[in-house]
């Protein structure tokens, strides 16, 4: 009998109850029935989920990775700009591997008064399915993120052993141009008549044995068919003997020799016999079970007979290599199908979990922010960050007074656990939520916990919908529930996601456009990007004050607004003025050409460029480090990888860099009166 459950309120725990008592849900962890997915039981899940998915309202959904940043200064700081930010989260998504991918349908039901949903936990591994030239697949693991997932007793097993594997559109479509081209190389090789005179080298006098005995073991087999004879009798042969490896079969319809028990040099052997004296034989390889190829001899009475042979098996060929590359596909199976049902797709700060869906299941990523979020809404026209919303609204902001916006926190103090029947303030619109079971049995269902996948996925749906029914959004008056994407009161929350937790901006996926947040509160003071300082290399002893010491006692006291520590071997210095990074620029490069001179050594500058290490750029050179695919723990490291290795690259911006939009070494001299002018001018202010 079929299980329907409903979940059921209770002080600490949520359980499942009958349906038939409506209760309202909801839990701060575990006790939900979610669905977990492998390859074994992939292929039944896939129909069913289309068919909840076509028939739910929302889809919500979650992704757990291997890692987040691949080092410290990869992290998104606020004095990242919006094409440095995308760059950092790029390489995050292109390095780590995603590990369980949570969805969840929601469909309201009028009748009930609820939501029905339906939890799917996905393993994901990246396996290699397809026998392409090519490495395996490779990612990285960040140990803090692998002692978070073992902390809430993720199943490494389960997801290396019996994880779905995938491959994205991209990587689709270069398996089917490889296999096809594969295949039809076979077909070109194993036709070829054009060497009909070719010698066949023999390397022993076994080769020798064997090719004769090959050529009149076939001249019977075809003299026999010529006269309409028994072809069994022309392959009895004692044991031991060459043709009692022969098994007569029929190929479509035409009498063939199934070719078992060669070695590769025979089968070579073989091939070269035939192609020298038998032209109306023909040696072909077909699909087999497990990618194993069956070799045959095929009889053709005629040259067009032959053509229409090798038509019919590149026939088989492309049908088999297609079914081979769709099995390949795996999960990206599920992104097809809500990429089609164009559903409402619903996350959690989910920026980093859609760049990994485009990474993995679509292609590579694209190289500007503005093409990836138009990109991204050509395929999901409708998503909504419930972090974003969180954020936005000034009833979930008084609602949620100065808690933290972590999915868990919001979900436990929006969706609380109470029963619709003793639902006492007036202002409170608590929804109900009901989670059903499939009829594959409780096997592969588990007690969901926060940080699984499928269960972050549902309680990121049901803190969607609690968060429309404070916005004022009724559930029950729409029967059956009216497209969301499309009602009014989400007008303002629909396709704005954050591209980072600290950008305070959000990116529009309708216009690629980032604009500002209008209740983010900044740390640091306004960053005005022209006007900074890449510097690294620098001797460790530096901090941040000895740093603007320095340069404060050439340019000022007021010249140096903040600086900001990428790791302790970089810094981004923020000028007051933005001729003040030319000037920097200009004298680190003057200071350095004449190392010896005495206002060098006496600069304050000089222990700043002690060890000869000190690397110094505007700001787009620190773009271009970040867009290196290399993996530095260090920026300086990864400076070094990305082959900027000039002392001073100077400002594209500056006259003298030309109408180049490339930086380029400054080979400006500033003599020692300049210097001089300038000392004398830094303690005059000071």
């Amino acid at each position: 009998m079929r299980k329907q459950w409903l979940l059921c309120a209770l002080p600490k725990t949520l359980t499942l109850a009958r349906r038939s008592h409506p209760f309202s849900s909801s839990s701060s962890g575990g006790g939900v029935a979610v669905k977990k997915v492998t390859k074994a039981n992939f292929e039944s899940t896939l129909e069913d989920l289309r068919t909840r998915v076509r028939e739910a309202d929302f889809v919500a959904i979650d992704l757990e990775m291997t890692g987040v940043t691949s080092a410290p200064w990869r992290e998104c700081f606020e004095f990242d700009r919006s094409d440095v930010r995308y760059l950092k989260v790029k390489d995050s998504a292109e390095k780590f591997a995603v590990v369980q991918f949570g969805v969840c349908p929601f469909r309201w039901d009028s009748s009930r008064s609820s939501f029905l949903a339906y939890p799917h936990n996905f393993f994901v591994f990246p396996r290699k399915e397809l026998p392409l030239d090519g490495p395996a697949y490779e990612f990285l693991c960040q140990t803090t993120s692998m002692n978070f997932l073992a902390k809430y007793q993720f199943d490494f097993n389960a997801c290396i052993h019996e994880g779905i594997s995938y491959l994205s559109r991209a990587q689709e479509a270069e398996a089917l141009s490889k296999l096809s081209l594969a295949y039809e190389n076979e077909l070109t090789n194993s036709t070829n008549t054009s060497q009909e005179n070719l010698e066949i080298p023999i390397v022993s006098t076994a080769d020798l044995l064997f090719t004769e005995r090959i050529k009149n073991r076939f001249h019977e087999w075809r003299n026999g068919i010529m006269k309409n004879s028994c072809t069994d009798h022309y392959l009895k042969e004692e044991p031991g003997c060459v043709m009692s490896q022969f098994q007569t079969v029929f190929f479509k319809m035409r009498p063939a020799v199934e070719l078992n028990g060669f070695n590769s040099h025979q089968m070579k052997l073989i091939q070269l016999v035939l192609r020298k004296h038998f032209k109306d034989l023909v040696f072909i390889r077909t699909p087999g079970e497990e990618v194993v190829f069956e070799k045959k001899v095929v009889y053709t009475d005629s040259e067009e007979d032959k053509a229409l042979l090798m038509r019919e098996v590149l026939e088989d060929l492309h049908r088999s290599k297609e079914a081979r590359v769709r099995s390949a596909v795996g999960l990206r199976h599920v992104i097809d199908c809500l990429v089609s049902e164009q559903k409402l797709i619903v996350g959690h700060n989910c920026f980093l979990d859609i760049a990994h869906v485009y990474s993995k299941f679509f292609g590579p990523l694209p190289s500007s922010l503005m093409e990836f979020a138009l990109s991204v809404h050509e395929n999901f026209p409708n998503i909504v960050d419930t972090k974003h919303f969180l954020n936005s609204s000034h009833v979930l902001q008084y609602l949620m007074k100065k808690s933290s916006k972590s999915l868990s926190s919001a979900f436990s103090l929006l969706c609380p656990k109470v029963s619709s029947y003793s639902v006492k303030s007036a202002h409170a619109s608590y929804v109900k939520f009901e989670v059903e079971e499939d009829e594959a049995g409780s096997s592969n269902w588990t007690s969901g916990a926060k940080h699984e996948a499928g269960f972050d996925a549902f309680m990121t749906g049901c803190l969607f919908a609690q968060e429309c029914a404070h916005l004022g959004i009724k559930f029950d008056l729409s029967s059956p529930l009216t497209n969301l994407a499309t009602n009014e009161k989400l007008k303002g929350y629909i396709n704005l996601l954050y591209p980072s937790w600290n950008s305070g901006t959000v990116i529009d996926l309708t216009t690629g456009i980032e604009k500002p947040e209008s209740n983010y509160k900044r740390k640091y003071p306004t960053v005005l990007f022209s006007n900074i300082v890449l510097l690294w290399g620098f001797p460790s002893k530096f901090k941040p004050k000895d740093l603007k010491d320095c340069i404060t006692k050439i340019f000022g006291a007021s010249s140096v607004t903040s600086i900001f520590f990428l790791d302790y071997t970089a810094a981004l210095i923020q000028f007051s003025k933005k001729e003040f990074v030319n000037d920097f620029l200009m004298l680190k490069d003057t200071l350095e050409r004449n190392p010896d001179d005495p206002i060098s050594v006496l600069n304050p500058l000089a222990g700043l460029l002690e060890g000869d290490n000190t690397r110094a750029a505007d700001y787009d050179t620190y773009k271009t480090i970040c867009s290196s695919s290399a993996s530095k723990v260090l920026f300086a490291d990864q400076a070094e990888a990305a082959g900027i290795r000039c002392k001073t690259l100077f400002s594209s911006q500056s006259p003298e860099a030309g109408s180049s939009a490339e930086t380029r070494p400054y080979s400006h001299h500033v003599s020692c009166e300049d210097i001089i002018d300038t000392l004398y001018a830094a303690r005059s202010v000071s």
